[in-house]
């Protein structure tokens, strides 16, 4: 973006488009707005009883972005609908991240998660859409897929002043805080809920034979944030706080079991509420909306993911009805004693990702003896802490358990697996980053910045 300084910063308009969308999202599913309330209160506590914990968030500056932290999900239909999100997602500094194929879990889309990628970018807010692409070539129907692809072509789900301005921000390299404000305004109707259907109840309920997900993709005007997902510190306390406040949570916890060191990343949430809808000839129900939970953890090497996807897959070979089985979450702790659960073992044993930077007596006895001194060395004598780098991004078996128990639990629909990233980057007009090279290359640049303080103050001695 131009450097302009009449041009609002991508931080600030990604921010006030979090902060909108919201509040939008509180107005549409008030159970929402319970659900902020809870983690707020579960965060609070958490920080009160570990000091360590609060200690460890004020140092690596992420106690203030933790409560505007969100992340929403977006499912589109063609491949113009998800490259212009990613034309619209730019303007806020939002590339994308990864590429997940949720066919092998039984859902018919593959994925992408647009985020900032910057260290401090994230800092100021890390909002972030996971954003699906309906994969029509796996509704088995030939003439159900042709009609679904006959609907989406008729739609058009931006407005036409969030074209213009997509455009004019794309060639100025900016905007201005009015147009900023236009922006956000205008962006946010493709997100809204529409509870008139562009299809007749039979088209519907064919699509949602097909899949519920295909009905949610192709039977509305837009493709409605379908959850936003505040960001938790104990995810097992709010798992069990939610009944309480009237929510009905699904029945376990997505992604790795408890750990004195959370890992990547871990998801609940409640039921999607059923909401009625107008079809073009009657008056139906609609299933997808729901409040979720996440509580993230320290980001993994390719080293510790190889080792997270192999546990993994010992737990679900151990049972076949994957993380619905009454005894799964116990198979998944017990395998699970196999990854250390010691920030100093991830990191010895090159498990994890760390943020390496001088602590307060490093920075006071920062002298030339130690400005060569290995990084082992300077962490050994407390002169250098390790910061966990936190996980960003999603794990396509979670997201698939999350979106098969809000479409219907029961639903279990088989495909093979389909990984097509190549397809799902030209639809995208654009490569998706490596995410786990961006984890490298941010643990990299504090070694780097850590080395020239070093250095630096070498100098200053020698002087």
């Amino acid at each position: 973006m131009n450097s302009n300084s009449s041009f609002v910063g991508t931080d600030e308009v990604r921010a006030r488009f979090s902060h909108a969308m919201s509040a939008m999202y509180r107005q549409e599913v008030p159970q929402y707005g319970t659900l902020v309330d809870l983690v707020a209160d579960i965060n609070s506590h958490a920080l009160s009883a570990e000091p360590a914990l609060r200690a460890q968030l004020a140092r690596a500056g992420e106690l203030e972005r933790l409560d505007v932290e969100r992340h929403g999900a977006i499912r589109v239909g063609t491949a113009a609908e998800l490259e212009t999100l990613r034309r619209l997602f730019a303007v806020m500094g939002m590339e994308p991240v990864g590429y997940y194929d949720l066919s092998v879990a039984g859902v018919p889309v593959h994925s992408t998660a647009f985020r900032p990628v910057g260290d401090a970018a994230l800092l100021a807010n890390p909002f972030r859409v996971f954003t699906s692409l309906l994969r029509l070539e796996l509704i088995a129907d030939p003439a159900l897929r042709q009609k679904a692809a006959d609907i989406l072509a008729r739609r058009c789900i931006f407005t036409p002043r969030a074209l213009e301005l997509i455009a004019q921000c794309e060639t100025a390299g900016g905007l201005s805080a009015a147009d900023a404000d236009a922006f956000v305004r205008e962006a946010l109707e493709t997100f809204r809920w529409h509870s008139t259907a562009t299809v007749d109840a039979g088209t519907y309920r064919a699509l949602q034979a097909s899949h519920r997900l295909v009905a949610d993709v192709v039977c509305f005007r837009g493709p409605h944030i379908n959850h936003l997902t505040p960001r938790t510190l104990d995810i097992d306390a709010a798992q069990a706080a939610m009944p309480a406040r009237g929510m009905d949570a699904k029945d376990v916890v997505e992604g790795p079991p408890r750990r004195n060191c959370p890992i990547l990343l871990r998801q609940t949430s409640f039921k999607a509420l059923q909401e009625t809808v107008r079809f073009t000839d009657d008056e139906g129900a609609h299933t997808a909306r729901f409040g979720e939970i996440e509580q993230r953890g320290v980001a993994l090497t390719r080293k510790g993911r190889a080792l997270y996807d192999a546990l993994l897959t010992e737990v679900r070979d151990m049972g076949h009805a994957g993380s619905a089985a009454p005894d799964y979450a116990q198979r998944l702790q017990q395998v699970f004693r196999a990854f250390p659960d010691a920030h100093d073992a991830l990191r010895a044993q090159g498990l994890a990702f760390y943020r390496y930077s001088l602590s307060a007596c490093g920075r006071a006895q920062a002298a030339a003896d130690h400005a060569d001194a290995g990084l082992e060395q300077l962490l050994a004598r407390g002169w250098v802490q390790a910061d966990p780098i936190t996980y960003e991004d999603f794990l396509p078996v979670s997201a698939a358990g999350i979106f098969q128990s809000n479409l219907g639990g029961e639903e279990q629909k088989q495909y093979q697996a389909h990984a097509a990233q190549q397809s799902f980057e030209a639809a995208l007009g654009a490569r998706v980053h490596d995410e786990i090279a961006l984890y490298e290359a941010a643990q990299q640049r504090s070694i780097d910045q850590l080395r020239a303080e070093l250095r630096r103050a070498a100098v200053v001695e020698a002087a």
